[in-house]
C-alpha cells in the first residue's frame, strides 16, 4: 500500500481494507495494538516513542518500524494510534492541528478510557476521523500483551456513521466491541480503576503483610483464594462477600487493625475504608446481622478517632 499524499485526501468510502497504522506514544498499550492489527493484515509502518523504554517496546513489538517524529507518523499511515497519557492528550492533539500534520479522512484512534472523540475535536475539524477505543486491560509492555487481547473488552465511542469502522477495528484486534455514551466515559473509566487499579494495591500489600507474618510464597497462598474470590465477585456480587466483616466480627476486626497499626500503618486508612464499605454493602444485602452491624461499625468509628 503506498502512502496517501496530503494533496490526495482518502475518502473513507474508498478505504482500502488493509490500512497503514502508525502509533504516536510507543508506551505499554500503542505497540501492542498495532502489533495485533499487523497480525490482522493491517501495516504499521512508522511509531513515535522519546524514552530509552519506548523505544525498546517498538523494537520488540514492531521490529523493522521506523520510529519518527510524531507528525511524520501522521505522514505516513492511514490510521493513527495516539496512545499517550491522558492528560497529555489535548496538547497532543492541538499540537498536530497547528502544526497541519492531520490530514481529511485520517482515521484518528485514541486509547484513553476518559476520553471520548470530543477531545478530537480539532482534528475533526480539519477533518480527521474520530474514534475512542480502550481496551479494558492492563499492559506489561510485551509480547504477551497481544495474546491478552483475545476476549478483551474495548470501550468504544464514535460517530455513529463510523461506529461499525469501529467495532470491525476491536474485533480484528481480537477484542469485543463494548459501546460507551461519550457523557459515561469518564464514570467508565472510574469504574475500570476502581477495580483493576485497586486490586493491584490490596494485592500487593496484602503480600507484603503475609512476609511480614513469616509466609515464604504469599503468591502462592494468595493465588487459589484471591482467584476464588474474583470468580465468586464477577458471578454472584455482593451475594460472595465473606469474612469478619460480613460475618459482624468486630472483635477479630479491632484485632485486625491493631496488628496493621502495629507492623503497617500506611495500611490502616484502607483497610477502615473497606471495611466500612464492606459493611455498607452486606447490611444492604441482607449478609450482616443489623445487631452486629452496630457493633461493627462502633469498632470501626472508635478506631478512627483513636
Amino acid at each position: 500500500m503506498s502512502f496517501t499524499s496530503p494533496q490526495e485526501p482518502l475518502d473513507p468510502r474508498d478505504r482500502p481494507a488493509r490500512l497503514t497504522v502508525g502509533v504516536v506514544g510507543a508506551g505499554r498499550v500503542g505497540p501492542a495494538l498495532a502489533a495485533a492489527l499487523q497480525l490482522a493484515g493491517h501495516r504499521p509502518v512508522a511509531v513515535s516513542g522519546v524514552s530509552d523504554a519506548s523505544r525498546r517496546r517498538a523494537a520488540e513489538l514492531l521490529p523493522g518500524v521506523p520510529l519518527v517524529p510524531p507528525a511524520e507518523v501522521l505522514s505516513h499511515a492511514d490510521l493513527v494510534l495516539l496512545t499517550v497519557p491522558d492528560d497529555a492528550l489535548p496538547a497532543l492533539v492541538e499540537g498536530l492541528v497547528d502544526t497541519g500534520a492531520i490530514r481529511p479522512g485520517q482515521l484518528l484512534v485514541h486509547t484513553s478510557g476518559r476520553y471520548g472523540v470530543q477531545v478530537l475535536a480539532p482534528a475533526m475539524r480539519a477533518g480527521a476521523l474520530p474514534l475512542a477505543l480502550h481496551p479494558a486491560m492492563t499492559f506489561t509492555g510485551t509480547a504477551v500483551d497481544v495474546q491478552r487481547l483475545a476476549g478483551c473488552s474495548f470501550g468504544v465511542t464514535a460517530p455513529e456513521e463510523l461506529r461499525l469502522a469501529a467495532e470491525a477495528l476491536v474485533i480484528e484486534m481480537g477484542g469485543e466491541p463494548e459501546w460507551i455514551e461519550e457523557k459515561s466515559r469518564p464514570l467508565y473509566h472510574a469504574a475500570l480503576a476502581l477495580g483493576a487499579n485497586h486490586l493491584v494495591t490490596l494485592v500487593a500489600q496484602s503480600m507484603e503483610l503475609l512476609r511480614t507474618a513469616g509466609v515464604a510464597a504469599p503468591d502462592r497462598m494468595l493465588g487459589p483464594l484471591l482467584g476464588a474470590a474474583l470468580d465468586n465477585a464477577l458471578r454472584s456480587g455482593d451475594a460472595a462477600l465473606t469474612g469478619p466483616v460480613a460475618r459482624g466480627d468486630a472483635g477479630t476486626v479491632a484485632a485486625h487493625v491493631a496488628e496493621l497499626r502495629k507492623h503497617a500503618p500506611g495500611t490502616v486508612a484502607g483497610y477502615l475504608a473497606m471495611a466500612r464499605t464492606t459493611a455498607d454493602r452486606a447490611l444492604a444485602h441482607g449478609l450482616l446481622k443489623p445487631e452486629l452491624a452496630e457493633d461493627l461499625l462502633g469498632v470501626l468509628a472508635e478506631d478512627d478517632r483513636s
